[in-house]
C-alpha cells in the first residue's frame, strides 16, 4: 500500500510530530511505501507573511497544487492528514478527492471545534464553541495566541467548511484517539459513522518493567497552565509530600518551577532531557504525575510510563480518564485540586503492598493497548474502511 502523509509542523515541536514519525516508520517496517508532504510554521515571521497565512488558512491554492502533484507522481492508495493548520489548509482534502483518493484525518486535538485547540480558557475547560458553525466568542476573547485577527482567521476557516460540507463529506474516515474524543466530535456535529478510535503508541523501550527504585515522582511535559503545573507545585509546596519530585520540560511557567526548586529541596527541575534520558528517569520513578487540566488528545507520556512499568497518578479528565485504571495501573485525583493530588501521592507512597501490582498493571496495559503491533492492525482497519467507502461511492 502507498500512503501519502500530510503534516504541518508547528513552531514548537510536540507529540503530534512524534506520532507522525512513528506511524511512518511503522508502516515502512511493514513493507508499505510512505511519503510525507509537510509544511513548517517557522516561515511565518513577518506581518505580511502572517496575513497571507491567515488567508490561506481557509483554502490554500498552493497547497492544493502541491498535493495534486504529489498524488499524480506518487499515486497513493490513501492520503492521511495529520495536521493541515495553518499552511496546508482543508484544500488538501479536495486535492485528494479530485483524483479519487481516500482521505483519513487524525484528530490529534480539538482544533476543528475550538480555535485554540485544547478546549481550555482562563484556567478551566471551556466548551462554549462546541457545535458552533462560526464560534465568534473565540474572536472576542482572542483565544488563539491572544490575537483577534488570528482567531478570526480560524473561525472563518471552521465556519466556511461547515457551510460547504467539508467536515461532513471531504473526509472518509476520522481517527479519534479515545472514546472520549470521539463523543466530543460527534457532539460538535461530525458524522459518527466516519469516526474510528485508534490510540497513539510508542516503541517498546524496555522488554521488562523498570525497577521504580529511584524513590521519586516525575512530571514530564510543557510547563504551562493547562498542564496543571501550578497545581503540581502547590501540592508539593503545601501538601507535606515526603517524596521528591523531578520535573522535566520547559515552557511559560519555567520561572515558577525554578523558584519552587530553589525554595523546596523536594522539587528538582531538570529542564529538557533527551528521549533516552526521559525513559531512564521513567523506569526508576515511583510513578508519573499527569496533572493536566485540559482535554489532552492521547498523552505519549502516559503510554511511555506504562511501557516502563511505571504507574500514573492522573487528573480525572479527558483521555487520562480512559487510560488509568484506578488500583491497577495508577490512581486519580481531582484536576486542579492540589490537596487531592497531595492526598493521592501520600496514599500511594504509604501502600507498599500495592507498588508491585501497580507496576505490573501498567506494563500489562501497555502490552494490551499501546504496542506498535496492535496499532498497526487498527491503522490498517482505518485505511481499509476509507478505501472501501470510496470504492463503493464510485460504483455506477
Amino acid at each position: 500500500m502507498r500512503i501519502l502523509q500530510l503534516h504541518n509542523y508547528y513552531q514548537q515541536a510536540g507529540g503530534e510530530d512524534a506520532v507522525v514519525a512513528a506511524e511512518k516508520d511503522l508502516l515502512t517496517q511493514h513493507g508499505h511505501e510512505v511519503e510525507l508532504l509537510s509544511a513548517n510554521n517557522d516561515g511565518i515571521s513577518s506581518f505580511a507573511r502572517a496575513a497571507m497565512a491567515g488567508l490561506n488558512t481557509i483554502y490554500s491554492l498552493p497547497s492544493h497544487a502541491r498535493v495534486r502533484q504529489a498524488i499524480r507522481r506518487f499515486k497513493p492508495d490513501v492520503v492521511h492528514v495529520h495536521n493541515f493548520f495553518p499552511l496546508l489548509s482543508p484544500s488538501v482534502y479536495y486535492a485528494a478527492k479530485s483524483d479519487g483518493v481516500p482521505v483519513v484525518q487524525t484528530l490529534h486535538n480539538y482544533r476543528l471545534m475550538c480555535p485554540s485547540a485544547p478546549l481550555f480558557h482562563q484556567g478551566k475547560v471551556c466548551e462554549e464553541c462546541v457545535g458552533k458553525t462560526f464560534p465568534l466568542r473565540a474572536v472576542k476573547r482572542a483565544c488563539y495566541r491572544g490575537s483577534r485577527s488570528a482567531s478570526a482567521a480560524i473561525v472563518a476557516m471552521l465556519g466556511t467548511h461547515w457551510i460547504i460540507g467539508t467536515w461532513q463529506n471531504a473526509v472518509d474516515r476520522y481517527i479519534a484517539l479515545t472514546d472520549f474524543a470521539s463523543k466530543k466530535f460527534v457532539q460538535a456535529g461530525f458524522p459518527a459513522e466516519k469516526i474510528m478510535v485508534k490510540p497513539n503508541f510508542v516503541a517498546d523501550p524496555a522488554p521488562l518493567p523498570g525497577s521504580g527504585q529511584g524513590g521519586y515522582a516525575i512530571f514530564i511535559g510543557r510547563l504551562s497552565e493547562e498542564k496543571g503545573v501550578g497545581t503540581l507545585l502547590k501540592a508539593w509546596t503545601e501538601g507535606q509530600i515526603p517524596l521528591p519530585l523531578k520535573i522535566v520540560g520547559d515552557g511559560p511557567l519555567s520561572d515558577d518551577v525554578r523558584s519552587a526548586a530553589a525554595t523546596n529541596h523536594n522539587v528538582a527541575w531538570l529542564g529538557r532531557k533527551t528521549h533516552s534520558d526521559v525513559i531512564q528517569l521513567l523506569r526508576e520513578a515511583a510513578f508519573l504525575v499527569f496533572a493536566s487540566e485540559c482535554y489532552e488528545g492521547m498523552p505519549l507520556g502516559i503510554i511511555e510510563a506504562f511501557a516502563c512499568g511505571t504507574p500514573v497518578l492522573a487528573s480525572r479528565i479527558g483521555a487520562a480518564g480512559e487510560m488509568i485504571e484506578a488500583g491497577r495501573n495508577g490512581h486519580y485525583f481531582s484536576y486542579g485540586n492540589a490537596a487531592s493530588l497531595a492526598s493521592a501521592v501520600r496514599a500511594t507512597v504509604a501502600d507498599e503492598n500495592l507498588k508491585h501490582s501497580l507496576r505490573l498493571g501498567a506494563r500489562l496495559r501497555f502490552e494490551r493497548d499501546f504496542t506498535a503491533a496492535r496499532n498497526y492492525g487498527l491503522l490498517m482497519q482505518v485505511y481499509a474502511n476509507a478505501i472501501n467507502t470510496v470504492a463503493v461511492s464510485a460504483r455506477p
